[in-house]
């Protein structure tokens, strides 16, 4: 386990709306109001057509090849992330979603296009003093976090 401290800075409450792309939109958000870390919860709604990942077609097998999943029809969705830079500065957005239709649910990470149906809170909460960072994985290839 590694690990770093921070404390919590200024909240934000987002609504995301009817057709907007999360992960672009959340990035965006942090850039313009000079957010560097951040935790996030979601609620409301993915559209038809938005793409989560699902996981990697064999657990261990390097390279990792991923497996993507789309929402065949809107979906209730909660979820929760983080935003820490990567090597360049640039905040990068990990979120996962659980996004439910009836009786079937789907969980995964947004990255890929989550789009928004209708409406989706956000409620960010950013971090200060830390220096945590999203950089490259050696094998992986993800930008994992280093506290």
């Amino acid at each position: 386990m590694k690990y770093s401290e921070a404390r919590q800075g200024r909240t934000f409450v987002i609504r995301l709306e009817d057709g907007e792309i999360v992960h672009d939109k959340l990035e965006q958000f942090a850039r313009d109001h000079g957010i560097a870390r951040a935790s996030l919860i979601a609620i409301g709604g993915a559209d038809k057509g938005s793409v989560l990942v699902v996981g990697p077609e064999e657990s261990r097998a390097i390279p990792i090849s991923i497996m993507t999943h789309e929402l065949y029809d809107a979906h209730e969705i909660a979820g929760t992330g983080t935003i820490f830079p990567d090597e360049e500065g640039n905040p990068v957005l990990h979120m996962h979603m659980a996004c439910g239709r009836e009786e079937n649910t789907v969980t995964g990470c947004v990255r890929r296009g989550v789009k928004v149906w209708l409406v989706m809170e956000i409620v960010l909460t950013e971090l200060l003093d830390n220096t945590a960072t999203r950089q490259p994985g050696s094998e992986s290839g993800f930008k994992l976090l280093v506290p």
